[in-house]
């Protein structure tokens, strides 16, 4: 995974794959565990595989590598126990995956989030409750033969430092994506600079690099960030609206911005400041993916 990154300046990541599942209305989402469920039903499975299968296919035609999560987000041992779904159920997601990847450029993450709610970061767990809860699924997708583990959407440092710690322990490359808000501050306050020095310093094994996710990218300030903070900022996969978070919970119906504007914000983070992976989360799709091929190189200066 270092390897891949370091020796490639643009790599794609998916697009939103649980709200474009719940928008499609040919699925069920659980109440619990949202899309891990779905392997088990064949026309659930063949449904999220063709969703999967269309970002692989135009990462392949661009040329350019992937990277993909097991539909494991909220997989945790709590959530899994209290549903009656199989223990397996992180292995068996990451087997999906591995099932319908047809290209040897992509890479397969198994994908964590926080405890509690993702936009409430005073919900979120200490260091040290955090290491115990997530070490079940982080020694679960591990063991399952992933490319990386990646912890995404957290808005608290000391939960995230705890994630760390458990990644740490295992032998797997590992991804820390936070969620910003309008001043580029993680949802508990922390600077971005403030996190990754005190994860790099305290997870006993530093991550492989740092990502942003489910923010605009309008809300990332990245010539305020030190050279190393930008060179740890690995990734973004970026909100297709510049609402901000309580506005999108409470909205009636999916808010998107302009793909232009969104795409031209992504492209700049590559090309100016060296952000490698560029992907979508909430509102985006097969077209944001598409402008960031057909753009790459061009960056209109006057529109940012």
């Amino acid at each position: 995974m270092e390897d891949l990154i370091q020796n490639n300046s643009l790599l794609l990541m998916e697009a939103a794959i649980v709200e474009q599942l719940r928008r499609s209305g040919q699925v069920s989402l659980h109440d619990r565990l949202l899309n891990a469920p779905l392997i088990y039903d064949p026309a659930s499975r063949a449904v999220m595989a063709s969703l999967y299968r269309q970002y692989m296919d135009l990462a392949e035609q661009a040329g350019l590598p992937m990277l993909v999560c097991a539909p494991t987000w909220r997989a945790s041992q709590d959530r899994v126990q209290d549903s009656g779904v199989r223990e397996s159920v992180n292995e068996d997601a990451v087997a999906f995956m591995q099932q319908i990847r047809h290209h040897d450029t992509v890479r397969i993450g198994g994908l964590m989030g926080c405890k509690h709610d993702c936009y409430q970061p005073e919900e979120g767990l200490s260091a040290e409750a955090a290491q115990a809860h997530h070490a079940w699924q982080i020694e679960r997708l591990a063991g399952s033969g992933v490319d990386f583990l990646m912890a995404a959407t957290l808005p608290n440092v000391q939960e995230a430092l705890g994630i760390a710690r458990a990644m740490a322990a295992t032998d797997t490359a590992a991804i820390i994506s936070f969620v910003i808000g309008r001043d580029g501050r993680i949802l508990d306050g922390s600077t971005l600079e403030q996190a990754m020095a005190l994860i790099d310093s305290e997870a006993g094994k530093p991550p492989l690099g740092y990502m942003i996710n489910c923010a605009h990218p309008s809300f990332l300030q990245p010539a305020t960030l030190s050279q190393h903070c930008q060179a740890r900022l690995i990734g973004f996969q970026a909100n297709a609206s510049s609402l901000d978070h309580c506005e999108l919970e409470n909205a009636s119906e999916m808010k998107v911005d302009s793909i232009d504007q969104w795409g031209q914000l992504m492209l700049a983070l590559n090309q100016d400041y060296a952000v490698p992976i560029l992907g979508g989360c909430c509102g985006t799709g097969i077209a944001h993916l598409e402008y960031i091929i057909e753009h790459r190189g061009r960056v209109v200066r006057d529109s940012q």
